[in-house]
């Protein structure tokens, strides 16, 4: 039976590559080719020919499909002929608008598009008429594409109407507004008692009841898309209905009990994290979890040895020193009390105090320091590294497997496919809309190298790569000064000024003023002189920006992608309307301008960052590895929130601010902002429990409520510092060093060679250098003219982005893409399906045989 991936987009010279079974009629296949080369002729004259050849092949098919094919290929010469002949008689009667429809239909169906690339072959043109809209079985190609390329692994119907609804689900202002909704139901509780900024309760409930009700709008489209039994077993929809269910009851309960005056407790709100989880758009979020669930059992065994040793170093410090009679610095008993000594020897292996805990028995006898520094090599140094190492070797196995199975998915998505040209195209521009026509061409070529006209299926399946691979266009331009005024700004004065402002030594001259500006921003304010140094430098800076302008086409000066351009002008000219109204506006002496003034001037210095060639190279990596960063802020999102609202309901009221020199009686022993009376200020002592330094003056001494309020604070930096923060950065090590390194990916490579087969490449240090950037700018324009003839090939270059990876799973997977080979398939679609969340990958004969 023909599975639902395989599309009528199968290619009958790519007959070897068609799975058995899979091979459409040769017939039904030469009657496609023919209409589609029969050129301007009359629509009936092309049926009866399509049907003659159709017979003919039918007969031949008969027999061996081979001659079939064979049989085709003879017709090529000949129809290309008659094409032209056709085109020619009709040229003398055509209209200018039926020329530029002609154009048109060759540009979007693919056909002469490949003269715009030098080397590239003529290519059948399309058939005439109106360009028809993409068929259900493009549209579900095209999904199945875009799964491939987001890494998504949602099994949706593939009925056209389901098919125009999972496009629906998956559009960017649906997330957006599922996005939204999640993080304003989230912020509630800045609103609610206890609040940060109080609002009504008919309010706060208006508005989470609206976003309940997105959320089970969501659901819904959720549930037409996918088939009922996987909707039912999959577990984030459960959690989301009961979610939803005991938000209702709670803010129900909630209202019932406050018109009569009864105080009670908003319990539903630790659930509310769950709609950032478990949503289908929060995957990166998910996988982390399980990452986390997946390492928890080897943690569990070093924590286990880790608390061993604790208690035991515990014990040993109370038979030392709990006899001795010694006194902390504020007159309290020194390590007599067991729990407490347990206590203060786990926060000593944070260090966060250290070396107060040491003192009294340092000061007692020099000896005894001989303890501590066996407690903390021990504690501190190993175990915390051995923590760091376990997480560190289970996350990146677990991590292997998810992605395994991404990757495995992917393929499985995609290999079904063998398409011709034109279709490919067709899919292209379906899944990637915003991409220009050059960069389409520019696929095309790498995946049809030979211009064979189809894509075979080793291509197509690393279309997906291609697409996540982000890659600028760059057109060359000439000024606007030298079409304006040809001979001053071509004179010998104007070259030369243009050559100096090129030369690498215009940069070096500004780096050293950018330093130079560094001193005197240091230096007193007050000094008449530095501050009329200031305008020395900013009419510097403004005289750079101007010659630079005058010297590189201002189009592509201020591209979408210079951003240290951009950069450099903001600042500098707020820095300027900043310094004037400082200066002017005596009357009206604003800090917040001074402020503003003094932030805008230390940020020129970040400028240097961009003039230093390693540096630049760390910035990339860093930026390359934002999303994943993105990902891990939301997963401490969700804990923060969960432990600031369980925060909130323990520790509500027990600590109160007080300002300085208040009167009041407890402002002495317990008047702290760090405390749980609201949203904001959980947060915040979250934050600094995190740092862990200090972490235990939080705990006011103890006197927050009783002893055992200190396992909530332990539980958090159990969960927080020792857990997550070790995941997080044990993948920031692993796709820091991936990034960092000066190897590229095969789809990289691949690009990359193309282009410098094509000659129409630019380099990183070239674009750096501002060699090529007087002339070039983004352009969204098609390769070819609207003649149809090919540009000279310096009219158009490419070059591949800093930020090369559009999405964090194609991050992740060339992470680990060296240990999957292009041949392993894997399993099938429905095995990878039905695999549990954390079950491993099995291995595919094919990809052992490959290996």
């Amino acid at each position: 039976m023909l599975p639902v991936h395989a599309l009528s987009l199968w290619h009958p010279h790519a007959v070897t590559a068609v799975p058995s079974g899979r091979c459409r009629h040769p017939e039904l296949s030469a009657g496609l080719r023919l209409r589609s080369r029969l050129g301007l002729r009359g629509r009936a004259q092309a049926q009866v020919r399509a049907q003659a050849q159709a017979r003919s092949q039918s007969q031949a098919a008969s027999s061996c499909c081979s001659a079939a094919l064979s049989r085709l290929c003879s017709h090529r010469c000949l129809q290309r002929r008659k094409r032209r002949r056709a085109r020619l008689a009709c040229q003398p009667t055509a209209t200018p608008a039926a020329k530029a429809t002609s154009r048109a239909q060759r540009t979007v169906l693919g056909r002469r598009a490949s003269s715009a690339i030098p080397g590239t072959g003529p290519r059948p043109s399309p058939s005439p008429g109106p360009r028809p809209g993409p068929g259900p079985d493009l549209l579900l190609a095209a999904a199945f594409v875009s799964d491939a390329q987001y890494n998504r692994n949602i099994p949706f119907k593939t009925s056209p109407e389901a098919v125009r609804l999972y496009y629906l689900y998956n559009h960017w202002m649906m997330r957006t507004a599922t996005y939204f909704f999640i993080f304003l139901n989230l912020s509630l509780a800045l609103f609610e008692e206890p609040a940060v900024y109080p609002l009504p309760f008919v309010v706060t409930s208006v508005v989470e009841v609206l976003s309940l009700l997105v959320f089970f709008g969501r659901l819904t489209h959720f549930a037409k898309v996918t088939p009922r039994n996987v909707f039912w077993k999959d577990t984030k929809n459960i959690c989301i209905m009961v979610a939803i269910l005991l938000s209702l009851t709670d803010l129900a309960i909630y209202g019932v009990l406050r018109i009569y005056n009864v105080r009670s407790i908003r319990w539903s709100r630790i659930v509310r994290p769950i709609f950032l989880v478990n949503f289908a758009e929060s995957r990166q979020i998910r996988r982390a979890f399980r990452s986390i669930r997946n390492t928890l059992p080897e943690i569990t065994y070093v924590f286990l040895l880790f608390m061993f040793s604790l208690l035991m170093f515990s014990l040993m410090a109370l038979k030392l020193f709990g006899e001795r009679n010694l006194q902390t610095a504020e007159g309290l008993p020194y390590f007599r009390n067991y729990l407490e000594i347990v206590f203060d020897l786990y926060v000593l292996v944070t260090t966060a105090n250290s070396p107060d805990v040491m003192m009294p028995a340092f000061d007692f006898s020099s000896w005894y320091a001989l303890f501590f520094i066996a407690f903390v090599i021990v504690n501190t140094y190993i175990f915390m590294s051995l923590f760091l190492a376990v997480v560190y070797n289970n996350y990146k196995k677990h991590l292997k497997n998810e992605i395994r199975k991404l990757a495995y998915m992917k393929r499985r998505k995609m290999i079904e496919f063998v398409v011709r040209e034109a279709r490919w195209k067709q899919l292209v521009k379906l899944v990637a809309p915003d991409t220009s026509n050059s960069h389409r061409e520019l696929l095309l070529r790498i995946s049809d190298d030979e211009q064979k006209g189809f894509i075979d299926k080793k291509s197509f399946v690393q279309l997906a790569d291609l697409l996540n691979i982000q890659v600028i266009t760059l057109k060359i331009r000439s000024h606007p000064l030298g079409q304006w005024m040809p001979r001053v700004y071509q004179s010998a004065v104007s070259r030369f000024l243009r050559s100096m402002v090129r030369h690498r030594g215009f940069v070096w001259t500004y780096d050293v003023i950018i330093l130079i500006n560094a001193i005197f921003i240091a230096l007193d304010e007050e000094t008449p002189y530095i501050s009329y140094a200031e305008w020395v430098f900013l009419t510097l800076y403004i005289t750079e920006i101007l010659l630079k302008v005058y010297t590189y086409e201002p189009r592509a000066f201020f591209g979408k992608t210079q951003f240290w351009n951009w950069f450099d002008t903001l600042i500098i000219f707020a820095a300027l309307t900043a310094t004037i109204l400082n200066t002017t506006l005596n009357r009206y002496n604003s800090q917040q301008i001074l402020d503003i003034v003094f932030i805008l001037r230390v940020l020129r210095l970040i400028r240097i960052v961009d003039s230093i060639q390693r540096f630049r190279v760390i910035m990339n990596t860093l930026i390359n590895i934002v999303p994943t960063m993105l990902t891990f802020g939301g997963l401490t999102l969700v804990v923060y929130c969960v432990f600031a609202i369980i925060g909130m309901e323990l520790f509500h009221g027990k600590i109160q601010f007080f300002p300085p020199n208040s009167d009041a009686p407890h402002a002495l022993e317990c008047g702290n902002a760090n405390n749980f009376n609201n949203f904001a200020s959980s947060f915040i002592v979250l934050m600094e429990l995190t740092v862990v330094n200090q972490w235990h003056d939080i705990l006011c001494d103890g006197s927050v409520t009783v002893q055992p309020a200190k396992l909530y604070f332990i539980a958090f930096h159990i969960v927080m510092v020792i857990i997550i923060v070790n995941i997080f950065v044990s993948f920031i090590l692993e796709a820091f060093f991936v990034e960092y390194s000066l190897e590229k990916s095969e789809v990289e490579t691949a690009i990359e060679q193309k282009i410098q087969e094509l000659g129409m490449g630019v380099q990183e240090d070239e674009l750096r250098d501002e060699q090529l950037l007087d002339n070039m700018e983004s352009t969204e324009h098609d390769l070819q003219g609207d003649s149809g003839v090919k540009p000279p090939p310096k009219g158009l270059v490419f070059k591949i982005a800093s930020k090369r990876y559009r999405t964090v799973d194609a991050l992740l997977q060339r992470m680990f893409e060296a240990e999957i080979p292009l041949e392993d398939e894997g399993p099938s679609l429905e095995e990878i399906l039905s695999l549990a969340p954390t079950a491993p990958v099995p291995n595919h004969p094919a990809s052992e045989s490959a290996a």
